[in-house]
């Protein structure tokens, strides 16, 4: 009896040894997907952008693709250690080409509306149009303040978020209204007025220009206000892919952080705008 009770114990234990194995191997669940894949699939960052609207996308005179934002998509590259395929579409076929997938970003000076909102996301700003003051390099120093240009001849361009902004901030100041920019800015050199509010972007390339005469400077600091001004331009991504939108908000940190995203804004806007 004692025998066959050892023989039964035995044959158990084999069981248990022989089993257990597969049944551990059977609770354990598949490891996790790697969150990666995406990422680690992609070898190329496809952009898309126009050509025709310089100093931000244009072909220079060797018939070269090249612009601010140009640079900014494959300085993006290189942070991403991805290869750069930057493509040129006319504006109106950006957006959908984006939505149909037959590209990953579009970097065309998109400034976040809520229309455009509605087909596409936006990476983090990488820069914005702000209003800016310039006047006569002779004019005596001004505080760029309500206060400090009461009184004071501020030309600005007829209809313009520019017009509404010093009308509704700087009403003690004689607000002198020109149909065009240009008339605003043959204003500032005759003398007919004091200072010129203005998108900051154009009139440094304005400032920076031979039209400018080398007359003006910027006088004082940005004016941000979105109401007015917008809510910056940024990277249109599609809805689909979270993943890409943090790496490219990662890389734009990035360039932040080690001063190559300075030096690209100096190398198109010596005059600085934003």
């Amino acid at each position: 009896m004692r025998r066959m009770l050892a023989k039964i114990a035995s044959a158990l234990l084999l069981l248990i040894v022989g089993v257990a194995p597969t049944l551990l191997m059977a609770q354990t669940p598949p490891p996790a997907a790697d969150a990666q894949d995406t990422s680690a699939r992609r070898t190329v960052l496809r952009f898309l952008t126009d050509s025709d609207y310089p100093p931000f996308n244009y072909y220079d005179e060797d018939n070269t693709l090249t612009g601010f934002n140009v640079d900014m998509a494959r300085a993006i590259c290189v942070e991403l250690a991805l290869a750069c395929d930057v493509k040129v579409r006319p504006w109106a076929e950006l957006l959908p080409a984006l939505q149909k997938g037959e590209a990953d970003a579009v970097i065309a000076s998109h400034a976040l509306t809520a229309a455009a909102l509605k087909g596409v996301d936006f990476s983090d700003r990488y820069y914005f149009t702000p209003g800016r003051f310039v006047g006569k390099r002779t004019l005596p120093k001004l505080d760029i303040t309500p206060e400090g240009l009461e009184g004071r001849k501020i030309a600005v361009a007829k209809g313009s978020a520019h017009e509404a902004y010093v009308r509704a901030f700087f009403r003690d100041s004689a607000i002198r209204v020109f149909e065009t920019v240009e008339l605003a800015r043959d204003g500032l050199l005759s003398g007919s007025v004091d200072v010129l509010f203005d998108d900051g972007i154009s009139l440094a390339l304005w400032l920076n220009g031979t039209a400018s005469k080398a007359c003006c400077e910027f006088k004082g600091g940005a004016f941000m206000e979105p109401r007015f001004f917008g809510d910056g331009v940024g990277i249109a991504l599609s809805r689909d892919d979270p993943q890409l939108k943090a790496q490219i908000n990662g890389a734009l940190r990035k360039l932040r952080e080690n001063g190559r995203y300075e030096e690209m804004v100096l190398r198109y806007f010596p005059l600085r705008a934003f």
